[in-house]
Parts: C-alpha cells; structure tokens; sequence
C-alpha cells in the first residue's frame, strides 16, 4: 500500500516528461532546443547536491516518511505555479527550484525497500516497485496522448500534473511509515567483509597444501561501478531530453497526428514494465546481474546507433514505426538496468551515503540533458547525437566489464 503515492507521483511526472520540452518550443514560451537543454540541465545539476543531502539527512534523522512528503507536496505546488506563468526563463528558475526538492523522496524510496526486504529479495523488490510505478508512469503518457488528442489547453494539463502529485502526497501521507529497525544494509555490509575474508583464507590454505589455484582473491571495483553508472546515464540523458522532438518531427513529416508522440512513448514505458515484470521472475538475479548489467549497456549502445535507421528510413511512416520499436526495446533494457544497479548500489554503497546512487546518475543525466539538445541545436540534424550516445553506452560497458 505504501508504494501507491509513488503510482500517482511518476503518473504526473510521465505526463510531464514528454509534455515540457513541446511546451518549451510551442508558440507560447518559443524556445528553442537549446532552452530545453538549459531546463533540464539546470533541473538535474541542481538535483545533484540535494540526492547527496537528501539523503544524508534521511540516513541520520532515520525518518524517510518526511522527505516524501516534502518532495510530493513542493512538486504539486510548484507544478501548479507552472500553469501561472508564459516567461521562459522564470519557468526554468521553476523548474530548478522543484528538482532540489522532487529529489528528496528518491533516497528515502530505496532505503525503504533495502530495510524492509532481506538482499535476497533485493532485486525481486526493487523490479516489483519500479514495475509498478512504471504503469503509473506509462498511465501518465496515456494521459498525455489524451489531453493532447483533445487539445486541452497547456495551463489545464499542468494543473492536472500538480493535482496527481496532491494524491500522491495524500496517499503517502496514510500509508507510508518509518521501519522500526534499520539493519539490513549492515548486515549486507558484515557479510560482504565475512565471505571476503572466508576466500581469502580458503585459497591461502589451498596454496599452502600444494595445491593449483586458478581463482583470484578480487574484490569489485567500486570506481569502474560509479564510472560506469555516470556514463550509462550521460548516454541516456543525451538520447531522451531531444528525442519527443525529434519524435515530433518524423510525425509532422510523416502527415501524422501530434498525438502519436506520447504513444510512442507509452509504448516505450510498456517497454519498461515488461522488463522489470521479467527482471523481477527471475530467480538467479543476485548471481547474473553483474555480467547482465554489462550486456544490458552493450545491447542499448547497439539500440542507439540503430537510431541512425529512423533517419534514413525509406518513408517517413517506417521511420515512426521503426523509432517506435526501438523505444520499447530501450525501455526494456533500461528498466532491467535500474533493478540490477539499484540493488547493487545498496549494498556497495556505505550507510549514511544513501544518495550517492542518484548524485552518480544525476551528474550523468544532467551532462547529458545539456549536451543532447546542444549537439542537435548546432548540427541542425539528430544524427551527432544518436552517435555520440551510443560511443558513450560502450564506454560505460568497458567500465561494468572491469567492474
């Protein structure tokens, strides 16, 4: 029960997603590509310091309840704040200002599930939240597709984002609850010690009777971990900040209706539960998610030169159909990416740093989400950053394989 604020949450933010950047180029604010960047770019800057303090502060009060609550009740008033104003650059000081405080009810989200389920659990647990939040997301886009089928006005369908965070601020306000014991991240953190020590003194008396040893006393490498999930979210950043507008143009080109752009990305968010559904069955994750992540970055570097296709496709129809393809195969990928990670940063991360994981993806997301609309802004073409992405998704794989 406590997750379903959460639901409503990501329902107004699904809706957002692909509505603010068109609402950004639209004849009411007439931005540019490179107005969208800096939105976005700012807003996930500014989310960088606040995950870390976030989450620091949640780790030493031990109370996670309040900060979702702050973070759901800023977002519904500042999203309603949105409806008010047509000045650009005000919306864009908006925007900065409810990205420090939305970011508050990540780290809580993440130490709830880690607390409340034992690490076996871990991966079937976060894919079971994420899954389910994703609907609420995917049911956003839906919602998207329909205001903008029935052309309701750009102020109503704002004011209908900051009405679903005030359900989700009401709901988390009768569910959501502190646990009564923080310990399992300890825990988690004692036996990785435990079972290090164990192999290494296993293989020391193996060597000292005389016997071959292949196996190497290894521990993972946190660094190429932390590199990787930076680079992983630059990548991502780059690709998705333009793309409902690249989205936008194979539409119009193609004699399409507007709308189409949001199904696109509902199918991409169908996509994405499809992967955390599958993800969450399996009973192997805690042994494969390591070479998993690897292929799951190798496979969305493939998917973003594929883009390249879309481009160049024989009529602009195809290239609709085929872009839409592609997105439900990255939502795919990244869906099990996020399980695989989240769990991993949980127990490789040291209690009390518990918003580390957001600031790692945070400093790649808003690298990315400046440097996407800048390369499409001055090239004038989406080729350089279907490109630059994918180079970066195989630089974050070569830093996962040495992890």
């Amino acid at each position: 029960m406590w997750r379903l604020g959460f639901f409503f949450h990501e329902m107004g933010f699904g809706l957002l997603s692909v509505f603010l950047p068109l609402y950004v180029v639209s004849s009411v604010l007439k931005g540019s590509l490179f107005d969208v960047g800096v939105m976005f770019g700012a807003g996930l800057f500014v989310a960088i310091p606040a995950a870390f303090f976030w989450g620091y502060l949640c780790d030493k009060t031990k109370h996670y309840k309040r900060f979702i609550l702050l973070s759901f009740s800023a977002s519904a008033a500042l999203l309603y704040m949105f409806s008010l104003t047509t000045s650009l650059y005000l919306l864009i000081l908006l925007y900065a200002v409810m990205s420090f405080l939305h970011v508050a009810h990540e780290p809580p989200k993440n130490i709830l599930i880690a607390e409340m389920y034992s690490r076996e659990d871990w991966e079937r647990s976060f894919a079971s939240y994420e899954g389910f939040t994703e609907v609420g997301w995917l049911i956003g886009l839906v919602l998207g597709f329909l205001t903008s089928s029935y052309s309701v006005s750009q102020s109503l369908t704002l004011l209908l984002c900051s009405a679903l965070n005030v359900v989700a601020f009401g709901l988390s306000l009768l569910f959501v609850a502190d646990p009564l014991f923080i310990f399992e991240r300890k825990l988690v953190s004692i036996e990785r010690s435990v079972d290090f020590a164990h192999r290494g003194i296993s293989l020391a008396s193996r060597l000292f009777d005389g016997i071959h040893v292949s196996e190497r006393l290894k521990r993972e490498n946190t660094a190429a971990f932390c590199c990787g999930l930076v680079l992983f979210s630059l990548a991502t950043s780059i690709l998705f900040t333009p793309l409902p507008i690249f989205a936008s143009q194979v539409v119009k080109s193609a004699a399409l209706p507007a709308s189409l752009v949001f199904a696109a990305f509902v199918l991409n968010s169908a996509g994405g539960v499809l992967g955390y559904y599958s993800t969450g069955r399996r009973h192997d994750v805690e042994t494969a998610e390591k070479a998993s992540i690897t292929r799951l970055v190798f496979f969305r570097s493939f998917l973003s030169f594929l883009l390249l296709s879309t481009t160049v496709a024989f009529t602009r129809t195809f290239s609709f159909g085929l872009l839409v393809i592609i997105l439900v195969l990255l939502g795919f990928a990244n869906a099990a990416f996020l399980v695989y990670t989240e769990s991993l940063s949980m127990e490789l991360i040291p209690v009390g740093k518990a918003g580390l994981f957001n600031v790692l993806v945070g400093i790649g997301s808003a690298s990315g989400s400046f440097i996407g609309p800048f390369i499409a802004g001055q090239t004038g073409s989406f080729i350089s950053v279907f490109i630059v992405g994918g180079l970066i998704f195989l630089g974050a794989g070569v830093f996962f394989t040495i992890f």
